[in-house]
């Protein structure tokens, strides 16, 4: 097996696990928050009793959800795209203009991964509201997700470029590109 052969592999399969704990830790996130909501609503109207770090956990969690599943949503054709100028470019014109957006996308993304460290260290020392946590936990969502997002980018970047990512509908029924 060639060198190149078997680093596709080991690409390919990161790749995989990559995937799989992103949807699996998302799929998480969102049974809690249900939970933790559901739980809430029947405790309080109930019991007249109130779980009071249950809608503060319910937040941060979904600001967790959201950040990590919005490289996700790119690679699975999910995010709003203003194809138009591209599409009306020639071809090779398209192909520079991909260049340049992808570029410009994996910029913000370091620039985000960076400045959202520095504002999670930051803050670190505060606490929140309820939970008494380190206010810097929710706030890791912004580079970690932003750091989640640029690999994904990294790994579909060739599709992206050539017009490759996968659209919802194939999603949804179980259609694999190849």
């Amino acid at each position: 097996m060639a060198t190149g052969e078997s680093e596709g592999g080991v690409a390919a399969t990161v790749e995989r696990i990559l995937l799989a704990g992103n949807r699996g830790l998302i799929i998480a996130m969102m049974a809690v928050m249900v939970a933790l909501v559901f739980a809430n609503v029947v405790s309080r109207y109930m019991f007249n009793y109130s779980i009071i770090w249950a809608e503060e956990l319910s937040q941060y969690l979904m600001v967790w959800i959201t950040f990590l599943g919005a490289g996700l949503a790119m690679r699975e054709g999910r995010h709003v795209a203003v194809e138009m100028l591209q599409d009306a470019l020639p071809q090779p014109l398209a192909r520079t203009a991909r260049v340049i957006v992808l570029a410009s996308i994996l910029a913000f993304l370091a620039t985000l991964v960076v400045l959202g460290a520095m504002f999670a260290n930051f803050a670190w020392e505060q606490e929140t509201p309820v939970m008494n946590i380190p206010t810097g936990i929710p706030y890791l969502a912004v580079p970690i997700g932003a750091a989640l997002f640029f690999v994904h980018m990294v790994f579909i970047s060739r599709d992206y470029l050539h017009k490759r990512v996968e659209a919802p509908e194939s999603i949804e029924t179980g259609a694999e590109d190849e």
